[in-house]
């Protein structure tokens, strides 16, 4: 089965239905069970992806948007209305905000699903401007806006990279960048001899990259991992499934790029037929920015 053979789907009430235009290759949909969900537990025909942006072309009752409007949308592949990868997206007034004026919808599409983990990450951080914020594997998507929206917020970043990648990382406004890799806590110390207050884990080094929090510091991890009680130290999982119906939050991105505050990162647009393409890629690493697919 392909789109085209998807029953036709309308909104209903306080819902919108989206043409999508575009949606972004998610690193959650690329090993669906290993990732963030297991599209194994849904019924074909499966719709991953999690990003979209792309045309109001129908309203529901009582809803607040405008035919023609264009927005920006998450998508839950197990939710009720399924993934992003649709010429037809249905979607909660509140699960969708405009894109920035300053965006194409193929940029607009990189935003949600990454911007909206990162508000995340720093809300459970509750840092006070000077405070000192680590975020591992800085150089993709959900480290480049984890660390635009930490020096938004006025925090010390120190973040790690690959030597290819110290100048992106730069670009992003990190006060220090270290060279990724075995031992980054142990650096990360020699920086700030007392700790980190917290850490943003997104390359998954878990246990490897603790050492670097003070005593009472925060952990913020991605893929639901938690450490054992140690130091005080308190662990929060991001799980960016919960800000589905987060307008609010959707819309302060949207104002964060229009600041230019926030860089959308597009890494390639291909058409939706090279999905499997896009995939291997993504899987392949060292990919920056979001790929994305056009319908």
């Amino acid at each position: 089965m392909t789109v085209h053979d998807l029953p036709e789907r309308h909104p209903g009430a306080k819902e919108v239905r989206i043409r999508v235009s575009a949606a972004a290759v998610s690193p959650t949909d690329t090993n669906v069970r290993t990732g963030a969900y297991d599209m194994s537990q849904s019924e074909p025909p499966y719709l991953p992806g999690m990003d979209a942006a792309g045309v109001i072309d129908e309203v529901g009752p009582g809803s607040a948007w405008t035919v023609g409007d264009e927005v920006m949308a998450i998508a839950l592949p197990l939710g009720e209305h399924g993934g992003a990868y649709v010429e037809y997206l249905v979607a909660s007034d509140d699960s969708i905000a405009r894109i920035p004026s300053s965006s194409t919808l193929e940029e607009a599409a990189t935003i949600p699903m990454n911007g909206l983990t990162a508000v995340q990450i720093l809300d459970f951080a509750a840092l006070e401007p000077g405070q000192v914020i680590a975020v591992t594997g800085a150089a993709g998507t959900l480290g480049n806006y984890t660390i635009q929206l930490a020096k938004q917020q006025g925090l010390t970043v120190i973040a790690d990279a690959a030597p290819k990648d110290h100048a992106l990382v730069e670009g992003l406004g990190a006060d220090h960048i270290l060279d990724r890799g075995e031992g980054l806590a142990g650096r990360i110390r020699e920086v700030f001899p007392d700790g980190v207050d917290a850490v943003a884990d997104t390359a998954l080094l878990h246990d490897d990259v603790v050492p670097a929090l003070r005593d009472g510091g925060v952990f913020i991890s991605v893929r639901g991992w938690k450490g054992e009680p140690t130091r005080d130290i308190r662990f929060e999982a991001a799980w960016v499934f919960d800000e589905y119906h987060s307008q609010a939050k959707l819309d302060s991105l949207r104002q964060a790029v229009e600041d230019g505050v926030l860089t959308p990162r597009v890494a390639d647009v291909l058409p939706a037929e090279e999905a499997p393409e896009a995939h291997r890629r993504l899987e392949a690493g060292g990919v920056r920015g979001r790929l994305v697919l056009t319908f």
